[in-house]
């Protein structure tokens, strides 16, 4: 289980989380939306140690995140971050497995580890010697997740998977992450713009505004017992943009 109690950071005196608390129940998939600028991408990196809070506590599996102990609780962390991140020098083998080779695993087992993976997520076999370059962004966007999976993480942090996308892979992408975080039963928290993916991927919504939670819960929730006005604002907001491109001309 992930805890964070009344958890605060600013930089420069612009505060980017405040009095955050949130419980992550094991096996579910938490997803923080938002505008721009709310602070889901910092509470992700409060999580995994990035950064540390200047108030409050984070809990992982009954143990704090904490400086002192971060590097050893990084590796119960899966981080995918936006674009996936990978390091374009290496191939999508290396990429994967870097840190398990780090960490001394066996050739034979780092081998059955990505043959799992790439079972999984649908990876073809000839891709793995394939430099970042040489592969399609959904093909990037299975590395990353199976980097951040490779050494096994009872929490697996996504940000803005799905962003850089084409809308016709990114579906395809969904219905794949979907599948995984079922068939896994990890604990995900993931962040979005788009309350559609939102409530596609995720067991509980939590909406945030200014670094703070304006209301968590359900899409059901979101829609037909607004806590705040800008609940209505936001759902109205995304509703528009969904009909604009519908509207629009082929």
């Amino acid at each position: 289980m992930l805890l964070l109690d009344e958890v605060s950071k600013s930089f420069d005196h612009i505060t980017a989380v405040t009095s955050f608390s949130l419980t992550a129940e094991e096996g579910r998939t938490t997803i923080l939306i938002g505008p721009s600028g709310c602070g889901k991408s910092t509470v992700l990196r409060l999580i995994i140690g990035l950064i540390p809070p200047d108030s409050g506590t984070i809990e992982f599996d009954g143990e704090p995140v904490a400086p002192e102990g971060v590097l050893m609780m990084r590796r119960k962390m899966g981080y995918v971050i936006q674009e996936g991140g990978l390091f374009p020098h290496l191939t999508t083998y290396r990429n994967i497995t870097l840190m398990a080779s780090y960490l001394g695993w066996s050739p034979s087992r780092i081998e059955a580890r990505v043959a799992e993976l790439a079972e999984l997520t649908q990876f073809p076999e000839d891709g793995l010697s394939r430099y970042p370059a040489q592969l399609s962004g959904g093909q990037r966007q299975r590395v990353s997740l199976m980097r951040a999976l490779m050494l096994d993480p009872g929490l697996l942090l996504m940000d803005e998977p799905l962003g850089a996308l084409d809308p016709m892979i990114r579906v395809d992408v969904q219905a794949e992450l979907r599948s995984i975080f079922r068939r896994l039963n990890k604990t995900v928290i993931m962040v979005t713009h788009d309350l559609g993916e939102a409530a596609y991927l995720g067991d509980t919504i939590v909406l945030m505004r200014e670094g703070a939670i304006i209301q968590k819960g359900t899409l059901r929730g979101l829609l037909e017992a607004p806590a705040d006005p800008f609940v209505t604002r936001f759902v109205k907001a995304q509703r528009v943009a969904i009909d604009g491109m519908e509207g629009e001309s082929p």
